[in-house]
C-alpha cells in the first residue's frame, strides 16, 4: 500500500511539473508573438472593442462595477481575500491546507514578478488608463494571481459549484483588465495559462481532504 501511494505520488509529481513546463512555453510562446506584432490585429480589435463598449450608455454603468472587481482581484484585494481564507481555514482545524494555500500563492507571486521582469513588456496606450499601474505588462499579475487564488479555493472545496464560482471570477477579473485598458488580450491569456500551470504543479502537495487516503 505505501509502495503504491509512493508511486501514485512520483506519478502524479511528474504530471504536475510536465504542465507546468508546458505553461512556462506557451508563456514564452505568446510572448513571442506578441513581441513580433502577430498578434496585434487580435489584441487591437479586442480592446478597440473593449473601448466602444465602455464609452456607451450601458457600459459607462458597467465600468464602475468593473472596476470594483478589478480592485477586488489586485494585490490588496486578493491579500484581503486570502487572510480571510487562511483564518477560515485554521478556524475549521485544515490547518496542513491553510499552510498549503499561503505557501502557493507566495510562490505564485514570486513567479509572476519574476516573469514580468524577463519579459519587461510595457503597458498598452492604446486606450486611457481606468487603473493607475506601476509594472510591466506581461504577464497578467490579476490573471495568473487569481487563477491562482480561485482555483485553489475551488480545489479545497471540492465541489462543482466551487470551480464554477472559480471560472466566473477568474473570467471576470481578467476580462476587466482590457476593459480598463491596462491589459492587452495576450497579456491576459497568458497570465492565465501560468496560474494554471503553477497550479497544476502545486496540486501534487495538495493536503487530502477529509475522509481521503
Amino acid at each position: 500500500m505505501a509502495v503504491r501511494s509512493i508511486s501514485d505520488r512520483r506519478t502524479s509529481l511528474v504530471k504536475g511539473a510536465g504542465a507546468f513546463v508546458l505553461a512556462l512555453f506557451c508563456v514564452l510562446g505568446i510572448a513571442l508573438m506578441q513581441r513580433a506584432g502577430w498578434l496585434d490585429g487580435v489584441n487591437v480589435g479586442l480592446m478597440e472593442a473593449a473601448g466602444r463598449a465602455r464609452d456607451g450608455a450601458v457600459g459607462q454603468n458597467l465600468t464602475p462595477l468593473i472596476r470594483l472587481a478589478s480592485a477586488l482581484g489586485g494585490t490588496a484585494g486578493r491579500l484581503l481575500l486570502l487572510a480571510l481564507s487562511l483564518g477560515s481555514l485554521f478556524w475549521a482545524g485544515r490547518r496542513r491546507c491553510a499552510l498549503w494555500l499561503m505557501a502557493m500563492m507566495a510562490g505564485g507571486t514570486a513567479l509572476n514578478l519574476i516573469l514580468k521582469q524577463i519579459f519587461a513588456a510595457p503597458r498598452p496606450d492604446l486606450l486611457p488608463h481606468l487603473d493607475s499601474v506601476h509594472t510591466y505588462s506581461f504577464p497578467s499579475g490579476h490573471a495568473a494571481g487569481n487563477m491562482m487564488f480561485f482555483g485553489a479555493l475551488a480545489l479545497l472545496v471540492g465541489r462543482r459549484v466551487g470551480f464554477w464560482a472559480a471560472a466566473a471570477m477568474i473570467a471576470l477579473i481578467g476580462v476587466s483588465r482590457v476593459w480598463l485598458g491596462v491589459h492587452w488580450p495576450s497579456d491576459v491569456t497568458a497570465g492565465w495559462i501560468e496560474g494554471l500551470g503553477w497550479l497544476a504543479l502545486c496540486r501534487v502537495w495538495l493536503p487530502a481532504r477529509r475522509g481521503q487516503e
